[in-house]
């Protein structure tokens, strides 16, 4: 992606409000659903890096690597992430959720393989994988957002913790 502004691109928000609601409804509904099958905050955090750097997001990853940062994330982990099957940082919990987004987000390359989502079914409930697969959704619809838009990155700052 390429951060040249030779073009002026639409502002989505300004534009149409009400889709632009509608999404933020969507991704509040997801975090309570997540919240409600008891999927650790850290964890969908994990899942839109991953995402995000999948999508080559530079706006999600400045984003969602930080909340992960002030949230407690270690920078080995963060830094980690992209090479996440040849570290020994996660568990096989975390293994299981980064898989199943991966599958989500490159969907296009053949579904999500069945062996992936048994892994998933192996250590979340059927909630817990719904919450997955929202998550997952939610942050590749925000990265087709951010790229489309050329949303710039730098300027987000973490909502302090009280």
């Amino acid at each position: 992606m390429s951060n040249s502004a030779s073009i002026s691109r639409v502002a989505l928000k300004k534009i149409t409000p009400d889709v632009s609601a509608a999404m933020g409804s969507l991704h509040a509904a997801a975090v309570s659903a997540a919240r409600d099958a008891k999927v650790e905050p850290e964890l969908l955090e994990l899942i839109r890096i991953r995402a995000s750097q999948i999508n080559g997001c530079a706006f999600c990853l400045d984003m969602h690597t930080k909340d992960a940062r002030a949230a407690g994330e270690t920078e080995q982990r963060v830094y980690a992430l992209n090479a996440w099957r040849e570290t020994p940082f996660f568990t096989g919990r975390e293994r299981a959720a980064l898989a199943l987004t991966e599958a989500v987000t490159l969907v296009h390359d053949g579904q999500v393989p069945d062996a992936v989502y048994a892994e998933a079914a192996e250590v979340f409930d059927e909630t817990q994988i719904a919450a997955l697969i929202w998550a997952a959704t939610v942050i590749n619809a925000y990265n087709r957002i951010a790229i489309a838009t050329r949303m710039a990155p730098g300027g987000y700052q973490p909502t302090p913790k009280n």
